[in-house]
Protein backbone atom coordinates (compact mmCIF):
# COMPACT_ATOMS: atom_id res chain seq x y z
CA UNK A 1 0.00 0.00 0.00
CA UNK A 2 1.06 3.24 -0.84
CA UNK A 3 0.68 5.70 2.25
CA UNK A 4 1.65 9.75 2.28
CA UNK A 5 4.16 11.83 4.40
CA UNK A 6 4.42 15.28 5.12
CA UNK A 7 6.60 17.47 6.85
CA UNK A 8 6.23 18.79 10.60
CA UNK A 9 2.83 20.86 10.19
CA UNK A 10 2.55 24.49 11.87
CA UNK A 11 0.88 24.01 15.23
CA UNK A 12 -1.88 26.68 16.54
CA UNK A 13 -2.68 28.04 12.57
CA UNK A 14 -5.75 26.84 10.68
CA UNK A 15 -4.46 25.93 7.51
CA UNK A 16 -6.79 26.23 4.75
CA UNK A 17 -7.21 22.82 2.49
CA UNK A 18 -10.03 24.43 0.51
CA UNK A 19 -12.13 27.57 0.83
CA UNK A 20 -14.46 27.28 4.19
CA UNK A 21 -12.05 24.26 5.05
CA UNK A 22 -9.04 24.45 7.45
CA UNK A 23 -6.56 22.20 9.72
CA UNK A 24 -4.94 22.48 12.89
CA UNK A 25 -2.72 19.65 13.84
CA UNK A 26 -2.74 19.14 17.70
CA UNK A 27 0.53 18.33 19.39
CA UNK A 28 0.48 15.12 20.59
CA UNK A 29 2.96 13.44 17.86
CA UNK A 30 3.51 10.17 18.51
CA UNK A 31 3.64 6.11 16.60
CA UNK A 32 0.69 6.16 17.06
CA UNK A 33 -0.43 9.50 15.74
CA UNK A 34 1.55 10.50 13.25
CA UNK A 35 2.48 14.50 13.48
CA UNK A 36 -0.50 14.67 15.78
CA UNK A 37 -4.66 14.41 15.36
CA UNK A 38 -6.09 16.77 12.93
CA UNK A 39 -8.63 19.02 14.43
CA UNK A 40 -11.23 19.98 11.34
CA UNK A 41 -12.73 23.50 10.78
CA UNK A 42 -15.81 23.52 8.42
CA UNK A 43 -16.81 26.89 8.01
CA UNK A 44 -20.68 26.87 7.95
CA UNK A 45 -23.81 29.71 7.79
CA UNK A 46 -24.04 29.13 11.76
CA UNK A 47 -20.87 28.47 12.72
CA UNK A 48 -17.98 26.22 12.26
CA UNK A 49 -17.87 22.77 13.17
CA UNK A 50 -15.07 21.06 15.24
CA UNK A 51 -14.36 17.88 14.08
CA UNK A 52 -12.11 16.19 16.71
CA UNK A 53 -10.09 17.89 19.13
CA UNK A 54 -6.99 16.08 20.46
CA UNK A 55 -5.53 16.14 23.64
CA UNK A 56 -6.46 18.75 26.41
CA UNK A 57 -4.00 21.31 25.76
CA UNK A 58 -4.60 24.58 26.63
CA UNK A 59 -3.03 26.53 23.59
CA UNK A 60 -4.72 24.09 21.26
CA UNK A 61 -8.06 24.38 22.15
CA UNK A 62 -7.54 28.42 22.44
CA UNK A 63 -6.39 28.29 18.87
CA UNK A 64 -9.82 26.73 17.66
CA UNK A 65 -11.68 28.38 19.47
CA UNK A 66 -10.46 31.91 17.98
CA UNK A 67 -10.83 30.21 14.30
CA UNK A 68 -14.84 31.37 14.74
CA UNK A 69 -18.04 31.03 16.40
CA UNK A 70 -17.89 27.64 17.32
CA UNK A 71 -21.57 26.33 16.93
CA UNK A 72 -20.47 22.29 17.53
CA UNK A 73 -18.51 19.67 17.88
CA UNK A 74 -18.35 16.17 16.66
CA UNK A 75 -15.93 13.23 17.09
CA UNK A 76 -15.85 10.55 15.33
CA UNK A 77 -14.65 8.36 18.23
CA UNK A 78 -13.78 8.68 21.74
CA UNK A 79 -10.04 7.37 22.18
CA UNK A 80 -8.30 10.27 24.04
CA UNK A 81 -6.28 11.29 21.40
CA UNK A 82 -9.80 11.96 19.49
CA UNK A 83 -11.79 13.42 23.01
CA UNK A 84 -9.68 14.88 25.65
CA UNK A 85 -10.01 18.34 24.37
CA UNK A 86 -13.47 18.53 23.81
CA UNK A 87 -14.88 19.26 27.45
CA UNK A 88 -12.85 21.67 27.52
CA UNK A 89 -13.45 23.67 24.34
CA UNK A 90 -17.64 23.16 24.92
CA UNK A 91 -16.41 24.99 28.00
CA UNK A 92 -14.78 27.91 26.47
CA UNK A 93 -17.84 28.18 23.46
CA UNK A 94 -20.58 26.38 24.69
CA UNK A 95 -20.75 24.50 21.80
CA UNK A 96 -22.37 20.99 22.26
CA UNK A 97 -20.46 18.31 21.60
CA UNK A 98 -22.27 15.25 18.96
CA UNK A 99 -21.13 11.61 19.58
CA UNK A 100 -21.71 7.97 18.60
CA UNK A 101 -24.75 7.30 21.43
CA UNK A 102 -22.87 4.42 22.58
CA UNK A 103 -19.17 5.77 23.70
CA UNK A 104 -16.22 3.80 23.82
CA UNK A 105 -15.45 6.23 26.41
CA UNK A 106 -17.20 4.70 29.40
CA UNK A 107 -17.12 8.45 31.43
CA UNK A 108 -18.43 10.49 28.61
CA UNK A 109 -21.70 11.51 27.22
CA UNK A 110 -22.35 13.33 24.01
CA UNK A 111 -24.57 16.27 24.75
CA UNK A 112 -26.46 14.75 20.95
CA UNK A 113 -25.88 10.85 20.25
CA UNK A 114 -25.54 10.29 16.80
CA UNK A 115 -27.65 7.61 14.50
CA UNK A 116 -25.80 6.40 11.33
CA UNK A 117 -27.35 8.41 8.68
CA UNK A 118 -27.90 11.34 10.65
CA UNK A 119 -28.00 14.46 9.00
CA UNK A 120 -25.99 17.09 10.65
CA UNK A 121 -25.67 20.73 9.32
CA UNK A 122 -23.49 19.88 6.10
CA UNK A 123 -22.12 16.17 7.29
CA UNK A 124 -24.03 13.07 6.86
CA UNK A 125 -22.70 10.22 9.94
CA UNK A 126 -21.69 6.90 8.91
CA UNK A 127 -20.99 4.43 11.65
CA UNK A 128 -18.03 3.04 11.20
CA UNK A 129 -16.88 0.29 13.49
CA UNK A 130 -14.31 -1.82 13.48
CA UNK A 131 -11.31 0.38 14.55
CA UNK A 132 -13.28 1.47 17.34
CA UNK A 133 -17.35 -0.01 17.96
CA UNK A 134 -18.28 4.22 18.20
CA UNK A 135 -16.28 5.58 14.76
CA UNK A 136 -18.18 7.37 13.21
CA UNK A 137 -17.18 9.18 9.45
CA UNK A 138 -18.71 12.49 8.27
CA UNK A 139 -19.46 12.86 4.77
CA UNK A 140 -19.70 16.20 2.99
CA UNK A 141 -21.53 16.33 -0.76
CA UNK A 142 -19.50 15.54 -3.34
CA UNK A 143 -17.57 12.85 -1.94
CA UNK A 144 -15.73 14.47 1.22
CA UNK A 145 -15.22 12.58 4.24
CA UNK A 146 -14.07 13.19 7.14
CA UNK A 147 -12.77 9.70 7.76
CA UNK A 148 -11.08 9.72 11.61
CA UNK A 149 -9.09 6.64 12.36
CA UNK A 150 -10.97 4.35 10.42
CA UNK A 151 -8.88 5.15 7.16
CA UNK A 152 -5.94 7.15 7.52
CA UNK A 153 -2.94 8.75 4.46
CA UNK A 154 0.11 7.40 6.47
CA UNK A 155 -0.68 4.15 7.93
CA UNK A 156 -3.10 1.69 8.70
CA UNK A 157 -5.39 1.49 11.01
CA UNK A 158 -4.75 -0.71 14.57
CA UNK A 159 -7.85 -3.02 14.90
CA UNK A 160 -7.65 -4.18 18.87
CA UNK A 161 -10.23 -6.55 20.79
CA UNK A 162 -12.38 -6.22 22.24
CA UNK A 163 -13.39 -3.29 20.82
CA UNK A 164 -11.75 -3.03 18.29
CA UNK A 165 -13.68 -6.01 15.74
CA UNK A 166 -11.57 -7.14 12.40
CA UNK A 167 -15.20 -7.86 10.36
CA UNK A 168 -16.70 -4.52 11.64
CA UNK A 169 -13.58 -3.15 10.37
CA UNK A 170 -14.18 -4.84 6.78
CA UNK A 171 -17.26 -4.43 6.38
CA UNK A 172 -17.03 -0.53 6.98
CA UNK A 173 -13.86 -0.63 4.56
CA UNK A 174 -16.95 -1.91 2.09
CA UNK A 175 -19.61 0.36 3.50
CA UNK A 176 -17.33 3.47 1.88
CA UNK A 177 -16.27 1.72 -0.87
CA UNK A 178 -20.16 2.13 -1.88
CA UNK A 179 -20.06 5.77 -1.87
CA UNK A 180 -18.67 8.88 -3.47
CA UNK A 181 -14.86 9.35 -2.12
CA UNK A 182 -12.92 12.17 -3.86
CA UNK A 183 -10.85 13.14 -0.99
CA UNK A 184 -10.47 12.01 2.94
CA UNK A 185 -9.81 14.18 5.55
CA UNK A 186 -8.35 11.79 8.48
CA UNK A 187 -8.00 11.66 12.29
CA UNK A 188 -4.00 11.95 11.41
CA UNK A 189 -1.74 12.61 8.76
CA UNK A 190 -2.20 14.65 5.32
CA UNK A 191 -5.28 14.50 3.41
CA UNK A 192 -6.25 11.46 1.29
CA UNK A 193 -6.86 12.10 -2.19
CA UNK A 194 -8.13 9.26 -4.91
CA UNK A 195 -9.68 7.57 -1.60
CA UNK A 196 -11.35 4.58 -2.77
CA UNK A 197 -7.95 3.38 -3.95
CA UNK A 198 -6.74 3.07 -0.66
CA UNK A 199 -9.67 1.44 0.81
CA UNK A 200 -9.94 -1.00 -1.99
CA UNK A 201 -6.25 -2.01 -0.95
CA UNK A 202 -6.74 -1.78 2.78
CA UNK A 203 -9.64 -4.68 1.82
CA UNK A 204 -6.96 -6.43 -0.08
CA UNK A 205 -4.46 -6.13 2.34
CA UNK A 206 -6.51 -7.40 5.09
CA UNK A 207 -7.86 -10.39 3.25
CA UNK A 208 -4.61 -11.53 3.00
CA UNK A 209 -3.46 -11.62 6.07
CA UNK A 210 -6.87 -13.47 7.58
CA UNK A 211 -5.95 -15.85 5.08
CA UNK A 212 -2.67 -15.67 5.92
CA UNK A 213 -3.18 -16.07 9.68
CA UNK A 214 -5.89 -19.42 8.25
CA UNK A 215 -3.04 -21.26 6.54
CA UNK A 216 -0.80 -21.50 9.92
CA UNK A 217 -3.31 -23.08 12.07
CA UNK A 218 -2.53 -26.33 12.76
CA UNK A 219 -3.66 -29.23 14.52
CA UNK A 220 -1.24 -28.31 17.25
CA UNK A 221 -2.19 -25.02 19.19
CA UNK A 222 -0.02 -21.67 18.41
CA UNK A 223 0.00 -18.72 20.76
CA UNK A 224 -0.60 -15.12 19.82
CA UNK A 225 3.23 -14.94 19.76
CA UNK A 226 3.41 -17.58 17.42
CA UNK A 227 1.47 -16.23 14.46
CA UNK A 228 3.83 -13.14 15.08
CA UNK A 229 6.88 -14.58 14.65
CA UNK A 230 5.57 -16.71 11.75
CA UNK A 231 3.23 -13.99 9.51
CA UNK A 232 5.43 -10.15 10.77
CA UNK A 233 9.42 -10.95 9.97
CA UNK A 234 11.90 -8.32 10.47
CA UNK A 235 9.11 -6.51 12.42
CA UNK A 236 10.53 -3.39 14.16
CA UNK A 237 9.96 -4.00 17.47
CA UNK A 238 7.83 -0.81 18.37
CA UNK A 239 5.12 -2.29 15.99
CA UNK A 240 4.87 -5.65 17.65
CA UNK A 241 2.00 -4.87 19.95
CA UNK A 242 -0.01 -3.50 17.24
CA UNK A 243 0.48 -6.47 15.42
CA UNK A 244 0.26 -8.88 18.11
CA UNK A 245 -3.77 -7.05 18.46
CA UNK A 246 -3.73 -7.52 15.06
CA UNK A 247 -3.43 -11.47 14.82
CA UNK A 248 -5.84 -11.75 17.41
CA UNK A 249 -8.46 -9.50 15.94
CA UNK A 250 -8.69 -12.11 12.76
CA UNK A 251 -7.87 -15.31 14.98
CA UNK A 252 -11.31 -13.75 16.72
CA UNK A 253 -12.73 -13.30 13.48
CA UNK A 254 -11.79 -16.88 12.47
CA UNK A 255 -13.77 -18.10 15.69
CA UNK A 256 -16.38 -16.44 14.82
CA UNK A 257 -16.71 -18.08 11.51
CA UNK A 258 -16.16 -21.83 12.71
CA UNK A 259 -12.34 -21.55 10.99
CA UNK A 260 -10.19 -21.01 14.84
CA UNK A 261 -10.64 -22.73 17.93
CA UNK A 262 -8.79 -21.53 21.22
CA UNK A 263 -7.51 -24.28 22.93
CA UNK A 264 -5.13 -24.10 25.79
CA UNK A 265 -3.85 -20.74 25.50
CA UNK A 266 -3.02 -20.96 21.85
CA UNK A 267 -5.39 -21.23 18.27
CA UNK A 268 -5.34 -24.33 16.19
CA UNK A 269 -7.89 -25.31 13.38
CA UNK A 270 -11.31 -26.92 14.62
Amino acid sequence: MAFLSEPEPPRLIPTEIRPGLRRIVAPNPGPMTYHGTNTWLLDGPDGVTVIDLGPHDPAHIAAIAASGRVARILLTHTHPDHLAGAPALRAATGAPIHGWGTPWAADFVPDHPIAHGAQIGQLTALHTPGHASDHVCFALPGGIVFSGDHVMSWSTSIVSPPDGDMAAYMASLRLLLGLPGTLYLCGHGPALPDPLKLVRAMLLHRAGREASVAAALGDVPRTEADFLALLYGGLAPHLAGAARRTVLAHLLKLQAEGRAVRDNGGWRKP
